[in-house]
Order: structure tokens, then sequence, then C-alpha cells
């Protein structure tokens, strides 16, 4: 596995990768690599003959307060982990790498950003798309590849590459989960030995719902119903059933709906969504 730190020499390895016809995925991370991170670079792997896996932990995604500076830091396990699947490249660069004219960017995502997980974090989807617009104009990736456990993020770097016509097919893998059915997440690690034992709650109430609206009950019902039960033991940040394609509210001729949620348990702040196609549409 090579590892690269600067723009120039990565770019200078990729060109020659691509002379030979050999296609380029691009997985990007903040580190603190989890068994979901390495589905991603399993389905990097049968896309494209090169991957790389970028590490920066991105500061213009985070807002005043939340946790930029104790964000997990694992690189050596990181670095384990990409070297024992065979990853081809690592790159890690510095903020000024990635940011040489410095941070400050106009770029708005639109009312997506605005919406769900944007209420509470009004800058961190445009902080999201700056950093993955900019590195896919160092990588210039054929594929790049997100989870979709971070649907909202998803949608928008879609859009992102609509609006802006990148030459990118952006490609998803569904969200990893532990035994118990937590979500994975760098993040579970901030949970306590007693929020962890309730933490799979979340998920299983998120399940609970969509059964309930597979049975035919109205999704006002179920919305008032489960949000009632997930304040039982979580703070409810939001809970929301929209359409999945677009993040709006459902119409009579919606078929795949989305179940999406955030919440917070102790310190730590869970996402996580449950996608489905209605059959009575």
């Amino acid at each position: 596995m090579k590892i690269f730190e600067r723009s120039s020499d990565l770019q200078f390895f990729l060109d020659n990768c691509r002379n030979d016809n050999k296609a380029v995925s691009l997985v990007p991370t903040m580190g603190g690599l989890h068994d979901g991170h390495l589905r991603l670079v399993e389905k990097a792997q049968s896309l494209s003959g090169v991957v790389v896996v970028s590490i920066f932990v991105n500061p213009t995604q985070f807002a005043t307060g939340e946790d930029f500076d104790s964000y997990p830091k694992t690189f050596s396990n990181d670095k384990f982990l990409l070297e024992e699947r065979g990853i081809d490249v690592l790159f890690i660069p510095s903020k000024d790498e990635i940011y040489p004219n410095g941070t400050l960017s106009n770029y708005d995502v639109g009312e997506i950003g605005r919406l769900l997980c944007g209420s509470s974090r009004p800058k961190h989807f445009n902080g999201v798309a700056q950093v993955v617009n900019r590195l896919f104009d160092i990588v210039k990736p054929n594929y790049s590849i997100f989870g979709e456990k971070d649907y909202q993020q998803l949608l928008i770097i879609k859009s992102l590459v609509e609006n802006n016509n990148l030459n990118v097919s952006i490609e998803s893998v569904s969200t990893q989960r532990e035994d118990d059915g937590l979500a994975m997440s760098t993040r579970n690690k901030y949970l306590s030995a007693k929020d962890r034992m309730k933490a799979p709650l979340f998920y299983q109430q998120l399940n609970n719902a969509k059964m309930a609206i597979e049975q035919g009950n109205s999704i006002e019902f179920v919305m008032q119903k489960t949000l009632s039960e997930l304040s039982v033991n979580f703070e409810v940040e939001y809970f929301e059933v929209l359409n999945a394609n677009n993040l709006t509210q459902i119409a009579t001729n919606t078929a795949e709906i989305i179940i999406i949620s955030a919440i917070r348990l102790g310190e730590t702040r869970l996402i996580d969504n449950i996608v489905f196609r209605r059959s009575n549409v």
C-alpha cells in the first residue's frame, strides 16, 4: 500500500495508473475505521483496479462545540486494516493540502442541507460537500463509495455530482450493523457501557415503525407512537417518515419510504434509517 500526503504525488501516481487503463475508486473517510468502512472498501475493489482511501478529519463540517478535536484518531489500526485488505493507496492530506486557499467557501447545497441533520448542524453539509468536491478534484475518481447510514449525505453528494456535472459514479453500500442491530459508527466509541446496552433499542423501534406501516397503520399514527417510544430512552433530535428519493413529504403515489432519525444517548449523537417500498402503491 502506497501512502501519500501530497496531492501532487498522488496525482502523478494515479495518472500512471490511468495510462495503464486502470479505473480509480475513492473511499473518503475521517478515519476511525470499522467494518462499515471496510464494506465500502470491498465495494470499491469490485469496481476498479485502483482503490484510494482518504483519511481527513474535515474541519469545515464541524460546528463550534462539536467533537472535531476529540474525534477518534486510530491511524495505526486504520493503516493495518487497509493493508490487510490490499488497498492500493492511502491518502492522508494536511488541512493546507486540502484547503490551500483557506477554508472559507460559499458553496451551499441548498434546502436539502437544511433539513433533518442540517437543522441542528446548519453548516455541516456545506462542509461535507466542500471537502468531497475537493477530494474529487484531486483524485478524479471513476467511482466514489458512500454508506447508506448517512443517507442525507448520500443524496447531497449525488446532487453535488449532478449539479457540477462531475464525471464520477456515486455508489452506495447498505448500513452495516452490529449483531444487536446498532448501526456501525466511529462515534459508537463514545458510548458508555450502560448506554451501549441501550443503543440497539434505537434501530428496534425504527424497525417496529416500518412493520407498523407495512401492516397498514397510518403514517401519522406510526410517527406519533414511535416518537413517544423513542423519547422514553433517548433525546430525540428528529424522527421523520419521508419520500426516500428526495426527503420530501410522502404523497399518495410515494413508493419508496425512508424512516430516518437522529437521537442523543448520553453525550453521543446517533443516526439511523430504514428504506423500504410500500406494496400498496
